[in-house]
């Protein structure tokens, strides 16, 4: 199991397919959404079934993947 699918899972029956925190139908495009104007605190609040854990995780992970690609 890599890093990514112990906290993001994407199924046709949730969100559409969209890509959501494991465990949950929050989706990741939300948090994301939710960043523009917030803070990840305030998301937490408002997503309590989504840990930090798995928040700091994809963000991490967001980062990793553009950092990569630009430097290629």
């Amino acid at each position: 199991m890599t890093v990514l699918d112990k906290y993001v899972v994407a199924d046709k029956d949730t969100a559409a397919g969209e890509p959501v925190f494991r465990g949950t139908r929050v989706t990741v495009k939300t948090l994301f959404d939710y960043l523009e104007d917030s803070s990840l605190d305030e998301f937490l609040i408002g997503f309590p079934s989504v840990s930090r854990e798995q928040a700091e995780a994809v963000i991490d992970l967001a980062a990793t993947k553009i950092i990569s690609e630009i430097a290629a």
